[in-house]
């Protein structure tokens, strides 16, 4: 199954909409205007909020905490390091592997591929191809995918690059 995220251009609000293979509505993603950190809120088609990932500001290291149902399930933290910035993915016992900074990456549970993400190209803003293998990780992939995006988007706007680990 596919899932298909573009990014609307807003002022001072993010929010869009997340669609299946035949362009139906799934999910709403909403980010909050003028908060402390980015925060996104992702709904259900009846408006429950069934995720949610949040930045911790007061640390030493970059960290992005990611829950669902209201409760902590994983988190995304910028490891310290010399040279190029990496990232531990603590989520599920999952690893990301691929081209993050191109989109181009996989998700693993062990060496089962849980989801295959691609970046669209040509499009004016975020706009990629989440392809689930199984229906029971459609929202826990989703999840990921907006929390390595709100790190990518953290990193982008400080101009440094992303590489991620396990």
């Amino acid at each position: 199954m596919k899932l298909y995220v573009k990014q609307k251009l807003t002022f001072l609000k993010e929010k869009f909409a997340v669609t299946d293979e035949q362009g139906n509505e799934k999910y709403y993603v909403q980010g909050e205007a003028l908060s402390l950190g980015q925060k996104l809120h992702i709904y259900d088609l009846n408006n429950n909020e069934v995720g949610f990932i949040k930045e911790k500001l007061i640390s030493f290291e970059s960290q992005f905490y990611i829950y669902i149902c209201g409760h902590e399930v994983g988190m995304i933290k910028k490891k310290i390091t010399f040279f190029k910035p990496k990232y531990e993915v603590d989520y599920n016992g999952w690893r990301v592997e691929g081209d993050v900074m191109g989109w181009n990456y996989d998700v693993y549970e062990g060496n089962r591929v849980v989801a295959t993400i691609r970046k669209k190209l040509m499009s004016w803003t975020d706009s990629y191809e989440v392809d689930i293998r199984q229906a029971e990780d459609e929202l826990s992939a989703l999840i990921l995918v907006l929390a390595i995006d709100a790190v990518k988007s953290k990193e982008n706007s400080s101009g440094v690059s992303v590489n991620f680990s396990s």
